[in-house]
């Protein structure tokens, strides 16, 4: 490991290791199929860029993410590592030369989505390519139960017959046991073979407030926690809403969701880094990949769908090691009940039957047409004519996609296209230096650009001139009003693809895997979020250890149950005597909570060995009822 220590410090310039990243390294660099769990901000990344460099031949990256992808990839460009990425909005042109150069040996990373693999000529490609490992990024995805599934990671593992002797790295924050047994199984590790990180946050407490409104309970922890902050809501509409608010009452607020254009979201992200506004406002799409160590606070002013996706964006605080916090508002109406989001994120058959039916007709399909049709769709104009609500509508349009009848593209970005219709002296007499300045670049990075339409990037001209991309779009607006060029600006529009050609509607079936053990496990998880938001004694960091797997009998003392409890301390002696109360009123059988306050008259060292016997599985809660595990030994334990 001294050559990988010796590339650590010349890349990255850091002294040493952090937590399982050498352990990792070790397995990957050894050629065995591995897994690493790793919370936020543990340093997944280093744990296949350091190997491949190490290692000949060129390291496949696949991840969901195409933002993710182009900020590493210029990461290690910066770094003087030679990386590319292919993504669906880039053109066949440009991907295939990203791919001939990977065959030559030209790149030590290649990141691709998920959804390339499903394309032959790509495949055909990869098959000449000298491939070290295969790293797959956030591989919670691969689980068909898993709260973030998605169809496109189950095409990974068929790439082991054209890659069959390079091994798999997989990562991801967010697994539980099951999930990661899962993950192991789908992409056909050889052997079982687990890294974990431990998911404790020392400098960080989880808290959840009662307040008599969310905005009231947000302004509180935003007065009690100074510092650079994010505040998760569940939609697009609320995101402005609040930001809006926010600015009035005097705070310095920006907002982010998936449907803003590119570069507006690239503004206000790193307005946000550079501190230019103290929050951010957004939907979850955003943080992934974000590098912004001195967040103190993460608020969620609606309850997350699962302690998963809640335990990624509340590990976006505090990654400098500093103390910080992650709070849960929840107003007096209490929480949501489940059978209403149950019905909003999986709707009834019917539902999903007649939003396909009007789908087809909005777009004007026919029973027997439409085979790879690809249509745009205005969502909002459907629901208005229609009646349907946009959230439960996309969840719908989201089943049918995992079902194989259409593939929806939520505002997916389309590339921007340019045509220079002047003859080329033409073009130069009638130009001013900043338009010579961009033109130019256009001659550098296209080609047959006077013969005939040309997908082409603003941002990379931006980069080539030192213009903003702001500019360079401006410039070629003006150049389009002048006639010399015609310029097709990229925009952000949902599409929907027919998979197959369209059916009758009571045809429409959605397979056991796709809806049945979805809405099952979205339930599950649902219930453990609300059972961790309801919870009154116990840590919620033990909370939050013991979903993904992780034992632990000690309590975090900066939560607010523990910061609740008094400072008596419980000796053996006390915890035994209380133990041994708690066990002869419950041998008869399931007991209600507030029954067992008559064991000990202290709250504080009562809680204290609930917890305890909690942790060790003595103890299960149904509902309002507390009973023994009986599959456990209830000989005597010490504390």
């Amino acid at each position: 490991m001294d050559d990988s220590l010796s590339l650590l410090r010349k890349y990255w310039g850091y002294d040493g290791f952090r937590g399982i990243q050498r352990e990792i390294i070790e397995s990957i660099s050894s050629g065995k199929d591995t897994l690493g769990l790793m919370p936020t901000g543990g340093g997944k990344s280093l744990t296949f860029q350091l190997p491949a460099l190490m290692m000949e031949g060129t390291c496949l990256v696949i991840t969901p993410l195409k933002a993710l992808m182009k900020d590493q990839v210029e990461s290690l460009v910066r770094r003087g590592i030679k990386a590319a990425y292919i993504h669906s909005g880039m053109p066949h042109d440009k991907a295939m030369v990203a791919m001939e150069n990977c065959i030559l040996g030209a790149y030590k990373f290649l990141y691709v989505s998920p959804e390339r693999l499903a394309s032959q000529s790509f495949l055909a490609k990869l098959s000449h390519m000298k491939v070290s490992f295969v790293t797959v990024d956030e591989a919670h995805c691969i689980c068909q139960w898993g709260y973030d599934f998605r169809p496109s990671y189950l095409q990974i593992a068929t790439i082991r017959d054209i890659l069959p002797d390079a091994p798999f790295l997989a990562l991801t924050a967010t697994a539980t046991p099951e999930v990661a047994r899962d993950i192991q199984r789908v992409l056909g590790f050889r052997e079982e073979n687990v890294f974990r990180m431990s998911f404790f946050r020392s400098n960080l407490a989880y808290k959840v407030c009662d307040a008599f409104s969310r905005y009231e309970g947000l302004l509180h922890a935003l007065r009690e926690y100074p510092g650079s902050c994010i505040v998760y809501v569940r939609s697009r509409e609320r995101s402005k809403e609040l930001a809006d608010s926010l600015s009035f009452d005097g705070f310095s607020a920006t907002y982010y969701h998936a449907g803003l254009e590119q570069q507006d979201k690239d503004l206000r992200q790193d307005a946000w880094q550079r501190g230019e506004y103290r929050i951010m406002v957004a939907t979850n799409a955003f943080g992934m990949g974000i590098d912004k160590p001195d967040v103190r606070l993460v608020v969620h002013v609606d309850v997350p769908d699962s302690i998963e996706a809640y335990f990624q964006e509340a590990g976006r605080a505090g990654r400098d090691g500093k103390p910080a916090c992650s709070i849960i508002v929840i107003d007096k109406r209490g929480l949501v009940p489940i059978s209403t989001k149950l019905e909003q994120a999986f709707p009834c058959i019917d539902y999903i039957r007649d939003s396909y039916e009007k789908v087809c007709c909005y777009l004007g399909l026919a029973v027997g047409d439409g085979f790879n049709v690809t249509r745009e769709f205005d969502i909002g104009r459907f629901c208005r004519t229609f009646g349907f609500f946009p959230n439960t509508l996309r969840n719908a349009l989201a089943l049918l996609d995992k079902a194989g009848y259409i593939e929806y593209h939520d505002e997916e970005e389309a590339v921007s296209r340019l045509h220079i219709r002047a003859a080329r002296d033409e073009l130069f007499r009638s130009i001013d230096d900043r338009c010579r300045l961009v033109v130019m670049s256009l001659f550098r990075n296209y080609g047959g650009l006077f013969v005939d339409y040309v997908y082409m990037d603003e941002s990379l001209v931006a980069r080539d001139t030192g213009l903003s991309a702001d500019d360079v779009y401006h410039t070629l607006a003006d150049l389009s009003k002048a006639g010399l060029v015609s310029y097709i600006p990229r925009k952000r529009l949902p599409r929907v693809t027919f998979r197959c050609r369209r059916v009758e509607t009571s045809d429409v079936v959605l397979p056991y895997n796709v809806y049945k053990r979805q809405k099952d496990a979205y339930e599950h998880r649902l219930k453990a979020m609300y059972r961790y938001c309801s919870e009154t004694h116990e840590c919620r960091s033990r909370m939050l250890l013991r979903y993904f797997g992780e034992d632990s009998s000690d309590r975090c003392g900066i939560c607010d149950r523990c910061e609740s409890q008094s400072s008596e301390t419980l000796s053996e002696e006390e915890y035994q005597e209380i133990r041994g109360r708690l066990l002869a009123l419950m041998h008869r059988g399931p007991v209600l909570a507030w029954e067992l306050r008559e064991v000990e008259h202290s709250e504080a060292k009562l809680t204290e060995v609930l917890d305890i016997m909690q942790a060790r599985e003595e103890l299960l809660m149904d509902g309002a009822y507390v009973c023994l595990n009986k599959q456990k030994d209830f000989s005597n334990k010490q504390k």
